[in-house]
C-alpha cells in the first residue's frame, strides 16, 4: 500500500501518482515533534502544519491571530521529526498581501522545513500570488471553501459553494488555481457534489475536509479527530479515539478509512 512508506520520503511526484492512480491522500495536522514522528511511524502520507494552531494550540477562537514567526516556529518543529511525510505548512493571515510579502514568508516556511505552502481563497490576487510563487520554484497548494482566516469577513463558519451562483464561482476558482500553477487543493466545508465536480474537473488532487468523499483525499486537525478539542466538533469530523485503544491505533484506523473510502460516510457530508 502507498502509505505503508517507511524511510522513503513522500514528494510531490508520488502524491500526483497516487492521485493518478486513484489512491486516496491521507492527510493530518501536527504542530510538534512528537506528533510528527507519531503522524510518520503511523504511515501518513502528507502533514499539514495549519494555522489550526491559533485555535487548538493558542486557544484563540480564529486563525487571524497566527503570525508568520509561529508558523515557521512550529514547522521547524515538526521538520525535526519527520522523516516521510510531505510537509505543508499554511501561510497565516497578513503574511502574503501581496507577491514580494508572499515570497518571503514561503521561504521562511521552507527554510524551517515545509516541502510546499498552503494559502486561502481563489481570487484574482490570490491567484497572481500563487503564479508569482510557483514560477520562483515554491510549490503552493490553494484552499477554497471555507476559508477560516475570513471568517470575520464570512460572518461566520458556514458552509459555502451552496448556491448555484457560489458553485460555479468556486469551480471557476479551481480552475484558475490549477492554470496559476498550484499542485494541490483543499476543500472545506461544502457540499459533496461540488467537492466531487471540482475534483473531477481538476487534474490535480483535491484534501476534503467536509467536502465529500469523492476528493483526492482527505485532511482533519489532529486534536479534532482524536475528540479533545474544546466545544462541539464540526460535522464532518470524527472521533477516533472513541473505541480505540490508544492514539497510534486512532490514526491507523483513520488512515485505513480514508483508504478505503469509509471515510468520510455520509453523516460527515454536507448536501447540496
Amino acid at each position: 500500500m502507498g502509505y505503508l512508506q517507511g524511510e522513503k520520503p513522500i514528494t510531490i511526484s508520488k502524491l500526483l501518482s497516487m492521485h493518478a492512480e486513484s489512491e486516496k491522500i491521507t492527510m493530518l495536522t501536527a504542530y510538534d515533534s512528537t506528533m510528527s514522528a507519531l503522524l510518520n511511524r503511523c504511515g501518513i502520507d502528507v502533514i499539514l502544519i495549519g494555522d489550526s494552531l491559533g485555535n487548538v494550540i493558542q486557544g484563540h477562537s480564529s486563525t487571524t491571530p497566527v503570525t508568520i514567526e509561529q508558523m515557521v516556529y512550529h514547522t521547524s518543529c515538526v521538520a525535526r521529526a519527520n522523516t516521510a511525510s510531505f510537509l505543508i505548512a499554511d501561510l497565516p493571515f497578513a503574511s502574503y498581501g501581496d507577491p514580494v510579502q508572499a515570497l518571503d514568508s514561503a521561504a521562511e516556511l521552507m527554510r524551517a522545513g515545509a516541502d510546499m505552502v498552503k494559502l486561502e481563497g481563489g481570487g484574482e490576487w490570490q491567484t497572481e500570488i500563487i503564479h508569482y510563487l510557483v514560477k520562483r520554484s515554491v510549490p503552493v497548494c490553494a484552499h477554497l471553501g471555507l476559508l477560516p482566516q475570513s471568517v470575520h469577513l464570512l460572518g461566520g463558519y458556514h458552509v459555502q459553494g451552496k448556491s448555484k451562483d457560489a458553485a460555479t464561482v468556486m469551480r471557476e476558482q479551481a480552475f484558475a488555481c490549477e492554470a496559476a500553477g498550484a499542485q494541490m487543493l483543499v476543500l472545506e466545508a461544502i457540499p459533496s457534489s461540488l467537492g466531487k465536480q471540482i475534483t473531477e474537473s481538476l487534474s490535480i488532487p483535491t484534501i476534503g475536509i467536509g467536502a465529500g468523499p469523492d476528493c483526492s483525499g482527505q485532511v482533519l486537525v489532529l486534536p479534532d479527530m482524536l475528540g479533545i478539542s474544546p466545544g462541539k466538533p464540526p460535522k464532518f469530523v470524527k472521533n477516533f479515539l472513541d473505541g480505540s485503544p490508544s492514539i497510534e491505533s486512532a490514526i491507523k484506523t483513520y488512515i485505513r478509512s480514508v483508504k478505503s473510502g469509509k471515510f468520510p460516510s455520509p453523516e460527515h457530508c454536507f448536501a447540496g
